[in-house]
């Protein structure tokens, strides 16, 4: 046997993959505790600086609201230099103060008087006095060659924005800190590597020696040597191998009971197996099944045995065997009733020696029915989509044609056309934005932000923003506690879902009708209720109300403005919140919409 190279050998390989491995290991740990190292120490930067705005604010807004008409009041610029200067600090370069015209009126810099009474050309200042916005960035600053930190933040008084505080600070110091760790931390791996390459000479001696004999006793048996045994140097997993060889010529002897329990193994996967397998003879005749495509083809196993395959999977009108074994596609067999739908889909594999004579064929029967009901309600939501953004896109093009032929000089025509066509566009765009919702809901990106609310409160707040714009004379009944019950909710999702609630009840209600309100406290949820006294809804359409694109009257639903996605919504967003929500009718008498939330009262009890 030739003699293995020094390179070659696995003595050379275990010291290198071993020092590999802790090279790698310190290079991910490197990496993830400067990556956490930074963005603490960066945090900790900006909360402190920003720990010290909201006093900074406090007193530059008392300063610029301080009456100065008097003769002994010092002027704004002096008081609002001298506040700047008492805020200065090691970390921080500049602070402006700019007023709500956008004229810097103090700065820190001494050497920068010269700016103040200029108008700031500042994006992120022009922004946070236009909106209120507390704004901050990092950026490179030329002048220092180093990262600064530019914090912008608004400065209030009675609900208005009358000026802006503008922040600048050192925070490349920060950077420098986490250089220095990385030096320290590559010169411990190099260190540590060092170490790790001796450690893995010895391993791989101890490791290695006893391989070696072991390849030689191995020669040896090659030979036909039989008698001598491995040398056994301990008990761990070489000590193991080298008493497999020693067990080799007995492991020979039992190989036929060996092979008897790879039988008995076989047979168990194939019972607990979740798909079905049938397996034939050469001309097609069932000799195994398992009890999964017994229990899908709703049969014995022992009445289908040396029954012909195209019989048991109902294939004797389209197929023969010998089609079944040149298929080289999946055959989908549909076995649904007119109560229940049931949908299989057979892959052929023919048992084949290496000589091309064919064994057999083995089916596997997967269940496919509810990926087919999936595919089936995507074909109809694609449908349903199509239809509904071409019907107002034939209307506008159907009156923008009419005008574009005339019309629009008509003076009773055109503002009509006109105006039928804005509508169909908002028609569309809330169409649109309806299947964005649905879209973000239908993807795992979809969250929701609870926070503890006052529900009582938040209801309330809804229904006298409708009572305030309702158009037509409908009365809103309210039945809700008089105390306070908190539960944790996304505000704003669940404002659109009693927004459509409401929207649909004041859509079908009559003039002069009534809109009930009703919160009940229960165990462990709340259940809230909207009624109205509309045309109601058939008992068969109650379960399908808040399914997508469902209308119980298309025409009048079309004429009305909905796009038959509110309630989906709905449903989808009070699910995410862990509660149900379901439909409650009689025709000509109205419809109620209930909804659960979940109310933990002890949890209520640490807010009140």
């Amino acid at each position: 046997m030739r003699k293995v190279s020094f390179f070659r050998s696995i003595h050379i390989k275990f010291v290198l993959i071993y020092v590999l491995l802790i090279l790698i290991a310190m290079q991910i740990i490197g990496v993830y505790f400067v990556g956490k190292l930074e963005d603490q120490l960066v945090e900790n930067f900006q909360s402190g600086i920003k720990g010290r705005i909201p006093l900074l604010e406090y007193n530059l807004k008392e300063e610029m609201n301080k009456d100065r008409t008097g003769e002994d009041v010092p002027p704004l610029e002096e008081e609002i230099r001298n506040i700047l200067y008492d805020f200065t600090a090691n970390d921080i370069s500049e602070v402006q103060v700019i007023n709500n015209r956008n004229v810097i009126i103090g700065t820190s810099e001494s050497d920068n008087q010269g700016v103040v009474g200029q108008k700031i050309q500042n994006m992120m200042v022009k922004r946070t006095i236009s909106f209120g916005e507390d704004l901050d960035k990092i950026q490179f600053d030329k002048k220092s060659e180093g990262r600064i930190w530019v914090v912008t933040s608004p400065i209030t008084a009675n609900g208005e924005v009358v000026g802006a505080i503008l922040l600048v600070a050192k925070i490349e110091t920060v950077f420098e800190q986490l250089s220095e760790i990385n030096s320290i931390f590559i010169t411990g791996t190099v260190i540590a590597m060092l170490i790790t390459a001796l450690l893995g000479i010895v391993l791989a001696r101890m490791i290695t020696k006893p391989i070696a004999d072991m390849k030689k006793q191995a020669t040896a048996m090659a030979k036909g040597n039989f008698s001598r045994k491995v040398r056994v140097y301990g008990d761990d997993e070489i000590g193991q191998l080298a008493k497999s060889f020693n067990h080799l010529t007995k492991g020979l002897q039992e190989a036929q009971a060996t092979t008897e329990g790879e039988r008995r193994k076989l047979s168990s996967v194939l019972s607990f197996m979740t798909d079905g397998v049938i397996a034939t003879d050469r001309k097609g005749r069932v000799i195994i099944i398992n009890e999964r495509a017994a229990e899908m083809l709703n049969v014995s196993r022992e009445t289908v045995l040396s029954q012909p395959i195209i019989e048991l999977l109902e294939l004797k009108e389209d197929y023969n065997f010998d089609d079944l074994l040149a298929e080289q596609e999946s055959i989908v067999l549909d076995y649904s009733t007119r109560e229940s739908h049931f949908i299989l889909r057979a892959n052929m594999s023919v048992i084949q020696r290496e000589t091309g004579f064919v064994n057999g064929l083995i089916v596997v029967l997967h269940d496919v029915t509810e990926q087919e009901k999936l595919d089936r309600e995507r074909r109809e939501f694609v449908s349903n989509v199509s239809h509904e953004l071409r019907t107002p896109l034939t209307t506008m093009r159907s009156y923008l044609e009419a005008l574009s032929d005339g019309a629009i000089k008509d003076d009773e025509l055109g503002p009509r056309f006109l105006g039928v066509t804005r509508n169909e566009t908002e028609r569309m765009i809330r169409l649109v934005n309806d299947l964005l919702d649905l879209s973000k809901m239908d993807s795992r990106n979809f969250t929701i932000n609870p926070d503890w609310i006052n529900f009582t409160s938040f209801l309330n707040q809804i229904i006298d923003r409708f009572e305030m714009s309702k158009e037509r004379h409908v009365h809103f009944k309210r039945l809700l506690p008089k105390e306070a019950v908190f539960v944790e909710i996304d505000e704003d999702k669940l404002t659109q879902v009693i927004d459509n609630i409401i929207s649909n009840a004041l859509k079908y209600s009559p003039e002069g009708g009534t809109i009930t309100f009703r919160v009940k406290l229960l165990d462990d949820h709340i259940e809230v209720s909207i009624s109205d006294q509309g045309i109601g809804i058939p008992k068969d359409n109650l379960t399908k109300v808040f399914e997508r694109f469902y209308r119980v009257d298309r025409a009048r639903t079309r004429q009305l403005g909905g796009t038959g996605l509110g309630l989906a919504i709905a449903k989808e967003i009070i699910g995410v919140h862990g509660g149900d929500i379901w439909a409650k009718s009689q025709e000509g008498k109205g419809t109620t919409i209930i909804f659960t939330l979940p109310y933990d009262p002890v949890q209520e009890d640490d807010w009140l």
